[in-house]
């Protein structure tokens, strides 16, 4: 975990987010500093996936700005291609390609979007699922690896596009409860390791072991913003501790 640097990385700031009359976002603000680790929790239907949407331009905003590296994201609709090779994201399901082995899914993006070579990429996509523990499973296919293994796949897949920032939308709620810990394993490196990362989980142990800050959500809004001891240790919010009470027990 890092303190981060002055001047925040990625600054989300008052968006608003609606389907119809049902207004999913209210004014949420959040700043991500450089090397931190911020984990978003809260109740179901509280915001949480459609905010990592909306930052990796998967949604429109109504209103507010997505600031990232001086550029404002929420009006960077064509180039939102761009803005993804900066900003990786890891879904709660794995969305690998059935036809490709784990070595072929992580060296496609970057073979097809940045032009590496064939090689290259190959030596890229190697080190990452070394890093990822899974380099004695390169060319095994997804319906050859458990739920935890396709996972970390995906995140060597999202790892290989070089990106400053790392979304996680739940990324072990479709998983089997004892393949949980080898993807927040991996994920809690990354973080010790500087890697700037947003995530939303209902992990507990993994946000109060990694996280530098808690953002917790409630009907749409941001609550508060604390650190991990801060939340963990007796909240200054009522709702939060409420919500910390029932999930822990």
């Amino acid at each position: 975990m890092s303190a981060g640097a002055s001047l925040p990385l990625l600054k989300i700031n008052r968006i608003d987010k609606s389907y119809g009359d049902t207004r999913i976002l209210k004014r949420c603000s959040i700043d991500v500093a450089a090397k931190e680790t911020i984990v978003i929790v809260g109740p179901s239907g509280s915001g949480k996936s459609t905010l990592l949407r909306c930052i990796n331009l998967l949604e429109t905003v109504d209103a507010g700005n997505i600031l990232f590296e001086g550029r404002d994201l929420a009006r960077e609709r064509k180039n939102e291609h761009l803005v993804r090779q900066r900003i990786g994201m890891v879904f709660q399901n794995f969305e690998l390609f059935s036809h490709l082995s784990a070595v072929e899914n992580v060296m496609l993006a970057p073979m097809t979007v940045l032009g590496v070579s064939r090689h290259d990429a190959h030596d890229l996509a190697l080190g990452l699922l070394t890093k990822v523990r899974l380099r004695e499973r390169a060319d095994y296919f997804p319906d050859q690896l458990s739920g935890g293994q396709q996972q970390r796949v995906a995140i060597a897949r999202a790892l290989a596009m070089k990106p400053k920032v790392m979304l996680y939308d739940e990324p072990t709620s479709a998983l089997d409860p004892e393949m949980v810990s080898e993807v927040l394993d991996v994920m809690a490196e990354l973080s010790a390791e500087g890697m700037t990362s947003l995530v939303v989980t209902h992990e507990m142990g993994f946000a109060r072991r990694a996280a530098d800050k808690i953002v917790f959500m409630d009907a749409g809004e941001v609550i508060l913003t604390e650190t991990s001891e801060q939340f963990f240790n007796g909240s200054t919010h009522e709702r939060a501790r409420r919500f910390l009470d029932q999930i822990l027990h």
